[in-house]
C-alpha cells in the first residue's frame, strides 16, 4: 500500500516542483493519528468560521427586513399624498415586497447551510462535552458534517425558504397592506387625477390584489414546514438536497 502512495504522482510532481527527499520513516499527515488536543482544537476553529458565516447570513436577513420595512412605509406616504393613485401605489408595494421576501427566502437557503452546521456541532459536541458525556445523540455525525463540506447542499426547497420568511416577518407587513388597500379601495370615491382618469381600471387592481393575496395563501398552506429541529435535516440520504452552485459557496 505505501508503495502504491510513492508511485502516485503528486500535484508539485505534474508541476515540475521538486523538494528535497524526507527519511523514509516520516509518516503522511493522512496516516498520522489526531490527539484528543488535536481534534479538539481543530473542531472549535472550524465551529468559530461556521458561527461568524451563519452571523453574517443572519446580518443579511435582517437588512432585506428593513428595506421591506422603509419601503411600505414610503408607499403608503405616497398613496395618501396622492389619493387618486393609491391603489396603484399600494399594489406596487406589495409586488415590490413580493421581491424582497423572495431575496430574503433566497439568503435564508443560504443561513440554513451554516447553521445546520453549528447546530450539529453543538448538540453532538459541545452538548456532551457539558453533559460529560462521550456518547453523541445522533451517530456518525462528523461524516454528515463532512460531506456537507464535501459537497455542500441547500436543506430547504426555495418555497420552504419563502414560507419560512413569509410567516415570520412578512406576513404582517402584507396584511398591513392588504387592509390599507381595502380601506382605500371601500372608502368614497378618491380624488380624480389631473387628466380626469385613473392609472388603471379597479378591477385590473382588484384581480391583481387578489390574484397575489390567494397565492401567498396557497404557499403558506400547502408548502411543507421547515424541519425542526436541525437535526432532521441530516436524517434521509435518499433526499440530501439541491447542491450549492460553486459560485456560492
Amino acid at each position: 500500500m505505501a508503495d502504491e502512495k510513492k508511485k502516485r504522482p503528486t500535484a508539485a510532481a505534474k508541476h515540475g516542483l521538486e523538494f528535497p527527499d524526507l527519511p523514509g520513516d516520516t509518516p503522511e499527515f493522512e496516516q498520522t493519528p489526531l490527539t484528543r488536543s488535536e481534534y479538539i482544537t481543530a473542531l472549535s476553529h472550524f465551529y468559530r468560521a461556521e458561527m461568524h458565516r451563519s452571523l453574517v447570513w443572519r446580518t443579511r436577513l435582517d437588512t432585506t427586513t428593513n428595506w421591506a420595512i422603509i419601503s411600505t412605509l414610503a408607499i403608503l406616504t405616497t398613496s395618501l399624498s396622492n389619493p387618486a393613485y393609491a391603489k396603484e401605489s399600494l399594489l406596487l408595494g406589495m409586488l415590490a415586497n413580493v421581491v424582497f421576501v423572495t431575496i430574503e427566502g433566497r439568503r435564508f437557503r443560504f443561513f440554513d447551510v451554516w447553521r445546520a452546521r453549528v447546530r450539529m456541532i453543538e448538540e453532538n459536541f459541545y452538548g456532551g462535552i457539558l453533559r460529560r458525556d462521550q456518547v453523541s445523540p445522533q451517530d456518525l455525525w462528523g461524516s454528515h458534517v463532512a460531506d456537507d463540506l464535501l459537497c455542500p447542499r441547500f436543506h430547504l426547497t426555495r418555497l420552504q425558504a419563502f414560507r419560512a420568511r413569509l410567516m415570520r416577518n412578512f406576513r404582517y407587513i402584507f396584511i398591513f397592506l392588504l387592509g390599507a388597500w381595502l380601506t382605500n379601495r371601500f372608502s368614497p370615491s378618491p380624488v380624480p387625477s389631473l387628466t380626469g382618469h385613473y392609472a388603471l381600471p379597479e378591477w385590473v387592481t382588484d384581480s391583481l390584489v387578489g390574484i397575489l393575496y390567494i397565492s401567498l395563501v396557497l404557499i403558506a398552506v400547502f408548502t411543507p414546514k421547515v424541519i425542526a429541529p436541525e437535526l432532521a435535516y441530516w436524517g434521509d440520504p435518499d433526499h440530501p438536497g439541491e447542491p450549492i452552485s460553486s459560485l456560492d459557496v
